[in-house]
């Protein structure tokens, strides 16, 4: 059936169909959920080891290739990258693309049986073995609580406060604490005393495993009641461990722990992270300033502008991710009306800052799109006005606007939200969508002003173009085909785009033979013809004249004319090979990241000390609004495109706030100079965000091969190799640098003759220096995160401040029976350098050195790079490096560059 004229007969099932797009599509509209980044399924999981003791090789040969074997007989497996650390092993399992997310939770129930059977392999105080597959949360409501004046005790309660209470807001499905302290009971062992009266440090560790731990009464018979036996007896305050009797009963002597210690309480020190915050207030005629928007033309240097300084506040981040499917703005708003209602239970002197809000960006995004739709919806009346006339103008302009609503109906039935690859799909698809109504629309009015029948002329209309429009229709959305249907991150990310534009167009066919017949036979109306009148020529006017003799030329020539188009072709072709890899662009984000990487194995409060002095510079910039400063990790995942580093105490990064995201760049470049010339031994960069899923750096070369020590001589090869060219800085590596080892080498005929082996000697070593935990103390509290807390045995302050006093430690000889200096069974202590990073992908052993480009330049360093390193490749080969050495670029080059070997 021909639907021009369906659309007429059924005048009234047309009007109701148009009007219930319309309406339907507002309230689809006003329903969508809204983020700022599309949903996008993690497929990774994180498998960590345990491994107390063990040096980074000795993790990698003895862990991490029992996990890596066991994740890799698993045949939904993409690929894997391993991380070992002193004591640690870390393996992330990546899926392969095609298993979407609801396929991956029982992909992610045989990873858990593979790492359960391969735990028998593992040697012995290695494991438990976790698996961590929930990665899929952005936190897109971050923010750093402040409290100056107040103790981080007061600030901690405050925060917990909070996140009891915002975990009930709409929307909200994980709320998350950043920069947080736990706590710790220190028993801090004097030495001399404990030789003085006779006491081991096992006789404490002893005392202290066995005391404040669980135990099970039982239950008895009381009548009709089963009733449990709990004995009491446990410590309620730290102090009182110092009553805790350590000599044996029935001893001479009674010897409590105090009298051999001292325990108090305190932070866990070093920290595993911290986090800071550094901020402006502005006022203007003592109001504060709100929004950027708010301040005068001259910025915050505008002389009515008064400016309030803080730098370096200690912090705590809370972090709030928004429900699968849902509304990231609604949730935002839940936010901001329930902290408002919590207003007068916050203590004076607290604050909240924004280190990200989602809900604002969304906003101003979805905003920003409706200012686009209603300027098209303009400029394309305003251009079919001209050359339309006003009514095909108003007609074809109210079409767009029911094809747009309509294509929120559709959205809403799929579960596409309202983010930036959706809200810019229906911006590329704008122009586009009014094609098919303006053919129906100028051949309804040609027809209808020559005085033909209406239901004639929509048959004839509909009849003619139905079928080709449909066929463009089909050719535009499967240009975007393989973006959309692609099973690979890229894909996913982008599927919207996809959804969107094949929503939008076909919707647009279909009004444009459905609605636009309908609107035409409303608003044209037929011109009669006096009898004998010729029917006047369509088509008379001068620039279908004109049209029509530039086709008929280009027809007479009409080979040469193909071949031009073939030549255009090829030029075409040869331009797109010359382009920049690289799908996503720089966000305009008002915000950028610094990186420092300090050298391996340095202490947390050296690498804070470098971020303080790089909060103070970049604070002087009239464009910093705030910066919250990370240290020993990166933040809470706030954005889908960024990826926060792991736990590192030599890491850290500033997440810088700005008032104009044109000048990051300056901004960035003033800082990396500084950094430069003030700390040569770091590596500190800044960059924007990228849209798109997030990686390393720019260029990534990676050097594979068995052998640690010859992959070592590799990256300092090829490093110096990139350092060469003059577009690539900051070339690091994921390695990096070996650290600093002390090695107590143990005498062995006097250590077995006092019944002394390895295990005794590292934990007097641990429990002098960094502690060693002996027990638990547990306090009813409202914290989560304090009502278990460790119990750590250590040396007081004066005795493990430096390594000199080693040699002096007690050590306990069960032949013996007494306290021996270490220097009788140790030997000697060795210093020397050992790798504290061992990386594999798919098991291979794999050094990747990451590298930036310079300011202005492109993918054209990568270009130039890739024939240098392959000759040098091919060069060691011919000087008699084994084959297995080899290298691959990644990630963005990977597929445009196979691996080489």
């Amino acid at each position: 059936m021909n639907l021009g004229v369906w659309a007429l007969e059924k005048k009234t099932v047309n009007l109701v169909l148009t009007l219930m797009m319309g309406v339907g599509g507002v309230l689809a509209y006003q329903g969508l959920g809204r983020l700022e980044d599309p949903e996008f399924t993690i497929k990774q999981a994180l498998v960590t080891t345990p491994y107390p003791g063990a040096s980074a090789d000795e993790v990698d040969e003895e862990v991490t290739r029992v996990i890596d074997k066991a994740c890799q007989e698993m045949g939904e497996i993409k690929r894997l990258e391993s991380r070992s650390l002193r004591g640690l092993s870390i393996v992330q399992v990546f899926i392969k693309d095609e298993y979407d997310k609801p396929r991956l939770p029982q992909v992610w129930d045989v990873l858990r049986k593979k790492i359960v059977e391969a735990q028998s392999q593992l040697p012995p105080g290695a494991g438990p073995t976790s698996v961590n597959d929930d990665f899929g949360d952005v936190y897109g409501v971050y923010y750093a609580i402040t409290g100056e004046g107040y103790s981080y005790r007061e600030l901690k309660d405050y925060v917990d406060f909070l996140r009891r209470e915002l975990q009930q807001v709409q929307d909200v499905k994980r709320v998350t604490l950043w920069g947080t302290q736990p706590q710790a009971v220190y028993v801090e062992m004097q030495r001399e005393r404990m030789a003085q009266l006779g006491i081991t440090q096992e006789e404490i560790f002893t005392k202290l495993e066995a005391r404040n731990l669980a135990r099970d009464g039982g239950r008895v018979g009381v009548g009709d009641l089963w009733v449990p036996l709990s004995p009491t007896g446990t410590f309620t305050d730290p102090k009182q461990f110092e009553e805790l009797l350590i000599s044996e009963p029935g001893s001479d002597q009674i010897i409590y722990l105090g009298d051999v210690a001292e325990v108090r309480r305190a932070y866990v020190d070093p920290p595993e992270n911290i986090q800071r915050t550094s901020f402006k207030r502005v006022f203007r005629d003592g109001e504060v300033i709100q929004s950027e928007e708010e301040l005068p033309e001259g910025g915050i240097e505008d002389p009515s502008v008064q400016v309030f300084e803080a730098q370096g506040v200690p912090s705590i981040g809370i972090a709030i991710s928004t429900v699968a499917g849902g509304n990231v703005v609604t949730m935002g708003r839940a936010i901001e009306k329930r902290l408002a209602e919590l207003e007068y239970l916050k203590p004076v002197g607290m604050d909240m800052h924004v280190i990200a809000l989602q809900s604002e960006a969304v906003t101003k995004a979805i905003n920003g799109f409706i200012v686009n739709l209603v300027e098209a919806i303009i400029i394309v009346v305003l251009v079919l006005l001209v050359f339309m006339g006003l009514k095909s103008g108003l007609l074809i302009g109210f079409i767009l606007f029911i094809t747009i609503v309509g294509t929120f109906i559709l959205m809403d039935f799929k579960g596409v939200l309202l983010e930036r690859i959706s809200l810019g799909a229906l911006i590329i698809a704008l122009g586009m969508l009014v094609d098919n109504a303006i053919v129906v629309t100028e051949g309804m009015k040609l027809r209808l002003e020559g005085g033909m029948d209406k239901l004639k002329a929509a048959k004839e209309v509909v009849g003619q173009n139905s079928i080709p429009l449909l066929g463009a229709t089909f050719v535009a959305v499967l240009a975007f085909a393989p973006i959309g249907l692609s099973a690979h991150d890229t894909g996913e990310y982008c599927r919207s785009l996809f959804f969107v534009l094949m929503f939008s167009l076909l919707l647009s066919w279909f009004t444009a033979v459905t609605t636009t017949p309908l609107f035409c036979s409303m608003i044209f109306k037929p011109k009669k013809r006096k009898e004998g009148e010729a029917e006047k020529d369509p088509y008379a006017g001068g620039v279908f004249r004109l049209y029509r003799s530039v086709l008929e030329f280009l027809m007479r020539l009409r080979y040469p004319v193909i071949l031009l188009v073939y030549a255009a072709f090829a030029v075409a072709i040869l331009a797109f090979g010359s382009l920049p890899p690289g799908f996503f662009p720089s966000s305009a984000r008002p915000q950028y990241f610094v990186d420092i990487w300090m050298p391996e194995g340095s202490h947390i409060r050296s690498t804070a000390s470098v971020a303080d002095r790089l909060e103070k510079l970049t604070m002087e910039s009239g464009n910093t609004k705030s910066i919250a400063t990370h240290v020993g990790a990166g933040g809470a995942r706030f954005l889908l495109v960024y990826n926060p580093e792991q736990q590192n105490t030599a890491y850290a990064q500033l997440l810088v706030n700005v008032y104009d995201s044109t000048k990051i760049d300056a901004d960035i470049e003033a800082l990396e100079k500084f950094a430069t010339d003030n700390f040569p031994e770091a590596i500190i960069y800044g960059r924007k965000f990228k849209l798109g899923p997030g990686v390393g750096g720019n260029i990534q070369l990676r050097l594979l091969g068995p052998d640690r020590n010859e992959l070592r001589g590799l990256e300092d090869e090829f490093r110096s190799l990139m350092l060469k060219d003059p577009h690539v800085k900051y070339v690091r590596s994921d390695w990096q640098a070996p650290v600093p080892t002390v090695q107590p080498v143990l005498a062995a005929s006097q250590a077995r003759r006092n019944g002394i082996d390895r295990p005794q000697v590292a934990a007097v070593l641990q429990g002098s220096y960094q502690g060693y935990q002996v027990g638990t103390f547990r306090e009813g509290t409202t914290s989560e995160e304090d009502r278990v807390i460790p119990v750590y045995a250590r040396a007081p302050a004066d005795e493990r401040g430096t390594i000199e006093s080693v040699k002096d430690l007690q050590i306990y000889s069960p032949a013996g029976d007494k306290m021996i200096p270490l220097r009788q069974v140790v030997e000697r202590f060795d210093s020397g350098f050992e790798n504290g990073n061992v990386r594999r992908r798919n098991r291979r052993l794999c050094i990747t050195l990451h590298a930036d480009q310079t300011v202005g330049e492109s993918a054209e360093t990568w270009q130039r790079l890739a024939p240098r390193v392959q000759e040098k490749m091919e060069e060691l080969h011919a000087a008699g490096l084994s084959r297995e050495y080899f290298f691959e670029w990644g990630p963005e080059y990977e597929d445009s560059a196979e691996a080489t070997a």
